[in-house]
Parts: structure tokens; sequence; C-alpha cells
């Protein structure tokens, strides 16, 4: 994850071999995009998105990890260039049952992940999840199993999904132990986040 960190961060990043970044604020992202400006870069939103931001999002990303509503996913579908090809995207769900968290519930999931499969300009990869924090590899793990086997019964339904967006910085290890095929690693790749202002995040 790269949000929050200036372009230069990203160039150095991606020098070392990394192709794959993050980005949760749309105006931030748009911007970093443009000054960065390699087209060998994929570019994926993470995080929740206003209704108001889908355009540039449609237009300047490559992934969103963070769908969890038929009218966002709508909105991206029609806004979504064609020259671009199909955007990926991966369905939230709220493994945790959290009420701060976004992200449908596993009874919700099957009928969203059907409207979704048929939008023109989108592709529907997989899931991702953000679980509450846990201690211990164990408790770490069941969070991610249960959005693996949600996935499962997604593919047993005849939906071609290959995709688990989940876990970060501090629980990565039990991510890819229950089968992660994209962990979103900021903390540990570019430090630290401080100071960052929130007017920016309000105007995320």
């Amino acid at each position: 994850m790269s949000k929050t960190f200036g372009a230069e961060a990203v160039i150095a990043a991606r020098a070392a071999g990394q192709r794959a970044f993050g980005e949760s604020y749309v105006q931030e992202a748009v911007e970093k995009i443009a000054t960065v400006a390699d087209p060998g870069i994929e570019w994926h939103f993470i995080g929740p998105l206003q209704s108001n931001k889908t355009r540039l999002v449609a237009e300047h990303f490559d992934w969103v990890h963070s769908v969890s509503s038929l009218r966002i996913a709508r909105r991206l579908s029609e806004q979504r260039p064609a020259s671009r090809g199909p955007m990926s995207i991966c369905l939230q769900v709220n493994v945790s049952g959290e009420a701060s968290k976004a992200g449908v519930s596993e009874a919700e999931l099957p009928a969203l992940a059907s409207e979704v499969a048929t939008l023109p300009g989108l592709r529907l990869r997989g899931l991702m999840c953000i679980p509450a924090p846990a201690e211990g590899f164990a408790a770490q793990r069941a969070p991610f199993a249960e959005l693996a086997r949600m996935l499962q019964r997604l593919r047993g339904a005849g939906m071609d999904v290959d995709t688990l967006s989940m876990g970060m910085s501090d629980d990565l290890e039990a991510a890819i132990a229950e089968g992660a095929t994209w962990v979103r690693v900021g903390t540990a790749i570019f430090g630290s986040r401080t100071g960052y202002a929130s007017s920016v995040a309000a105007g995320a």
C-alpha cells in the first residue's frame, strides 16, 4: 500500500521490482499516477469508494478491491473506458461482522457476486476482507480461512474467481497460509505513516 507516500517512494519501489501499488485516497492517487507515469505499474484501489469518485477510479485504476454494493459496481461499469479493458473487481466481505467495517455479509455475497459478474467493463476476480485484529497465528488465520471457503463456494456455483485479497503487514503470514493471492503490505515496505493530514483522508 503506497497510500500517503509520494511518487518518489513509488518510483524507488518500482526500481526494486515492485509493480503493483495500492491507493486509498482518490485525488492523491490520480496525481501520483500522473507523476509516476509508468505504464508497467498496476494500480489497485483499496478502501471506501464514494459515488462521486467512481469515474476517476474507473479511468485510472486496474483493480478495485473494495466493492461492497451493486450501486458502486454499476457506476464503475458504466464509467470504465472501453480502451482500458475490463477492470478487475474484488468484493469486500465483512468477515468479522464489525459495524465500523465496510463489506457485505456472507448471506448477501452470492447475490451481489452474481450481479457484478454480469456487468460489462468489469471482471469479478474474487474476494477481499479486513478482519478485526487478532492475537496469535491461529486466531489470525480463522477469518482468512472463512473467506477462502466463501471463494470456494462461489467457484462451486460456477463463477470464474481466483483472487483472495487479504492480509496486511501484521498478519500477512496467516493470510498466505490460507491462500491469499494479494497481500496488502505498506508499512513493511515503506515504513510507518506519520503526520498524514486528516483533510486528505476526508477528501478520499
